[in-house]
């Protein structure tokens, strides 16, 4: 089955086209109780197919225990984006509907080692000495998740000390309850600060240097 329609490879490969470095796209299936996992990966290899600076490995969460340990996956379906280092860029669920385009983005911000974040967050983010852990949790149809997934992966981008999950709210019910997500995006910052909504970037920097004085 097909999941990216053909007028869109169209623009994706001359997209990919201006790629500078190599990226790698890595997913986590397993064989049962995993909706989407086929999904996912099935996303991942006709993206990979559409470049040859993209390439794609799949691993199995109960089989490939050393890869799961490295990446430090503890759900499925999981993708990591990765350039010429992990940067900490996680989606766990299906990158489908809106957020599809935030997985694009990301990968042509590895390649090409830059992001269109503003130098003054650009700087905050270089100041960093303590480990931030961004979850972002969205839903497929959400129009306005994707920029507070972009902005959370751009900053993991930036900097080392940052890591940023992408969370489909309805693949992890659990996990949504936990954190009580009643509406998307919701964002939570190091388990301490957490926000709704789609915040302009200085506030969301706001928000994320908020979480280290806690």
């Amino acid at each position: 089955m097909t999941h990216i329609q053909e007028k869109d490879k169209e623009y994706l490969r001359e997209e990919f086209s201006k790629m500078k470095q190599n990226v790698k796209l890595v997913c986590f299936t397993r064989k049962d109780s995993c909706q989407y996992c086929k999904m996912t990966c099935e996303i991942l290899q006709e993206l990979q197919e559409l470049s040859e600076k993209i390439s794609l490995e799949i691993y199995d969460f109960d089989q490939d225990k050393e890869r799961v340990e490295y990446y430090k996956i503890d759900k499925v379906p999981a993708v990591v984006i990765e350039g010429d280092k992990d940067y900490g860029i996680r989606y766990f669920g299906i990158p489908a509907g809106h957020e599809f385009g935030s997985v694009i983005e990301n990968i042509m911000d590895l390649s090409n080692k830059k992001t269109s974040l503003n130098e003054e967050t650009k700087q905050a983010l270089k100041k960093l000495r303590k480990p931030l852990h961004i979850q972002v949790f969205v839903t497929p149809a959400c129009p306005y998740c994707p920029r507070a997934v972009r902005l959370a992966h751009q900053m993991a981008i930036e900097s080392d000390q940052v890591r940023s999950d992408m969370v489909e709210a309805t693949e992890f019910p659990q996990l949504s309850n936990h954190y009580e997500v009643s509406a998307v995006p919701k964002i939570i910052i190091n388990d301490v600060v957490h926000f709704e909504g789609s915040l302009p970037e200085k506030d969301y920097l706001k928000k994320v240097l908020e979480a280290l004085e806690k």
